[in-house]
């Protein structure tokens, strides 16, 4: 299994935030920032009447990286929202001047009315559901009263976002709206799986970004911009140290990558739903078997799609899939991740066990 795979069996969990635990969360910020003043005006530096310092210059290149900071979230943070759905709050990205926003598929979750407060804070304003596409974790939303001067995120190229880039996260955490983290991208390319528990949506996403900006519950459906002001992904996903109890670990977060979140984004608005998913799938339905040590061994079929992919290819009910090509399969999520690397209509060596016997068939994989 390659390193993005193996990233992908770390537990994550989705960053939508319960309402209830936003005003807590607001106190204990208010109050740590007054004690971080605590030593009082005029405690100094500590020197001797009568002393004198020298303040060295700023260095103009830190300058001119702060002025950068500056202009990047003068010119994104407007386009970034908060949204309030049934008591859990999340954030969005507006998507164009019509007033869509693209958000998380689980920040929606089952709703269809929402309440956005933007940046600019216009007061509370309502939006309805257009469509949710939980496979890939996006949902579009459509404010019903666009206010004036709304104005559209640019969404940058996701082949151009290389390790090292300096990013910020923009978003809603823990209910505080309008917030900016920074850090830098620290891998392309990973395969993460979502929980199903907790709000997420279950879904395996592929080609995401990892980053070490700081981002928590309720930065889900926000944006991670670059500093030439465009998006370059949606924060989805935090990382959790079973270590730790499950609690987040801290700087390792994972976007959705712009050009999927266009290529979904553009399908709801044209189609009024995803009509190419482009991800592959076997055409089957399954639950994971453990083997006499309780650990998972891999996925017995369930039920075949009549016509599907993996009946074309004679895989029956009862056969337990334990490889996809060079790939072990011991779970569902295993078999997603595998699958997550394909195309529909690509071709994969599945490798199954049939009354005792191993077997491995040719496949064209078909779509989800």
């Amino acid at each position: 299994m390659d390193a993005s795979r193996a990233l992908a069996r770390a537990r994550v969990h989705p960053l939508r935030r319960r309402a209830s635990l936003a005003l807590l969360a607001g106190v204990a910020v208010l109050v740590s920032g007054c004690s971080a003043d605590g030593t009082g005006t005029g405690s100094g530096s500590g020197r001797k009447e009568g002393s004198t310092t020298t303040q060295a210059a700023a260095p103009a290149a830190a300058d001119d990286l702060q002025d950068n900071y500056l202009k990047v979230i003068k010119n994104v943070l407007p386009s970034v929202v908060q949204i309030q759905a049934s008591g859990a709050l999340g954030s969005g990205v507006v998507y164009d001047d019509s007033g869509r926003i693209v958000t998380n598929a689980h920040v929606v979750g089952d709703e269809k009315k929402f309440t956005v407060t933007t940046a600019s804070d216009e007061g509370e304003l309502t939006a309805s559901l257009v469509y949710a596409y939980p496979e890939q974790d996006l949902a579009v939303i459509k404010l019903d009263k666009p206010p004036q001067g709304l104005k559209a995120a640019v969404f940058g190229d996701s082949s151009k976002v290389e390790v090292g880039h300096i990013v910020l996260a923009m978003g809603s955490p823990l209910g505080l709206s309008s917030s900016v983290t920074q850090g830098i991208v620290s891998a392309t390319g990973r395969t993460v799986s979502e929980g199903g528990s907790g709000g997420g949506t279950g879904a395996t996403i592929a080609n995401m970004v990892q980053t070490s900006a700081a981002i928590n519950p309720g930065n889900s459906g926000g944006a991670l911009v670059n500093l030439d002001g465009q998006v370059i992904g949606i924060p989805t996903l935090a990382a959790t140290d079973p270590d730790l109890g499950n609690s987040a670990a801290p700087g390792i977060g994972f976007a959705i990558p712009a050009s999927m979140v266009r290529t979904v984004a553009d399908q709801i608005i044209k189609d009024g739903r995803v009509t190419d998913s482009g991800r592959a799938a076997l055409g089957i339905t399954g639950r994971t078997v453990v083997d006499a040590s309780s650990q998972p061994a891999g996925v017995a079929v369930a039920q075949v799609k009549s016509g599907g992919a993996a009946d074309k290819a004679g895989i029956e009910p009862g056969d337990v899939i334990v490889g996809l090509d060079d790939t072990a399969v011991t779970s569902i999520t295993s078999l997603s991740e595998a699958l997550a690397a394909d195309k529909p209509d690509d071709k994969a060596e599945v490798t199954f066990t049939r009354d005792g016997k191993r077997r491995t068939v040719e496949v064209t994989l078909g779509e989800i």
